[in-house]
């Protein structure tokens, strides 16, 4: 057990934020001969990004989704404009990544202007980082501020799904929820990490009603990461047993190894999936 507690102290904000500012989000180019686009918008989980290697906007949960699609129509081409560390609030205001049009939803906006009669299928993950800056030292959580991130993922993830209706009103619009990287607490403040899941539930009910408001759909990452859980199962590694939310976090994200918040090849595989599973 000795691995998992060396990370909370000196790691759990590190992964916050994982993707250096500025970093040039991809132009939609290369698409002339599309019949049909996939638009993936929001944060790291949706760019890819792997702890060592960065983002990888073809790969990741989207390059699963984009095989389900393309499956049906082969020539369907992925515009994914994630940018890594990106909030809500600067998915709209601009900040993160460097876009043409100045932010990713004016970039968005910008795509699905000129493109979204053509576009079968947007993608929306994002709010992580607005609530996970909330969180001092893998000890506590602010609720003040929890709550006002909540606010601000309300108004802005809001307004994104205004936007992508407005501009792609026959696309069909899934929103990514989460899982808790910050089950892993439970080596060290059992409390805190059922805290943790609470506080999941209210994010994910923030995304849900603001998708509801749209008619978009909602992928359930939190149901297929067990988020809620709690009997007890085996972790290679760790004697006795743990409740199985905390095994899938330790076996399908970095966040037990490397003190990464970020999804494995295999964790991004169950994200893909149940995106998949939401689409008509």
């Amino acid at each position: 057990m000795r691995r998992f507690l060396g990370i909370l102290g000196v790691t759990a904000l590190l992964v916050v934020v994982p993707a250096a500012a500025g970093t040039a989000a991809p132009s939609p180019v290369g698409t002339a001969n599309a019949t049909g686009y996939y638009v993936a918008l929001g944060d790291s989980l949706a760019a890819g990004y792997q702890p060592g290697q960065g983002d990888d906007r073809a790969g990741g949960y989207v390059g699963d989704v984009l095989d389900a699609v393309q499956a049906a129509h082969p020539k369907t081409r992925l515009v994914n404009l994630a940018c890594s560390g990106e909030t809500a609030v600067t998915l709209v205001a601009g900040g993160r990544c460097a876009y043409d049009a100045g932010s990713q939803y004016a970039a968005a906006s910008r795509f699905l202007h000129a493109h979204g009669r053509f576009t079968r299928l947007v993608t929306l993950q994002v709010g992580a980082n607005d609530v996970l800056r909330c969180v001092s030292g893998g000890t506590s959580i602010d609720l003040a501020c929890f709550q006002a991130a909540l606010a601000g993922i309300r108004a802005n993830v809001g307004t994104v799904l205004a936007m992508v209706r407005a501009e792609a009103p026959d696309a069909e619009v899934v929103v990514v929820n989460y899982y808790d990287p910050l089950l892993v607490t439970w080596f060290t403040d059992q409390g805190l990490a059922a805290q943790t899941v609470q506080l999941l539930a209210l994010l994910n009910g923030t995304l849900a009603a603001e998708a509801a408001g749209t008619g978009a759909d909602v992928a359930d990452v939190a149901t297929a990461f067990h988020s809620t859980d709690w009997s007890p199962t085996t972790l290679p590694g760790v004697p006795g047993t743990v409740p199985t939310n905390v095994a899938y976090i330790c076996t399908y994200t970095w966040m037990c190894s490397r003190g990464d918040i970020h999804a494995n090849d295999a964790g991004y595989v169950i994200i893909g999936q149940a995106v998949v599973a939401r689409l008509g």
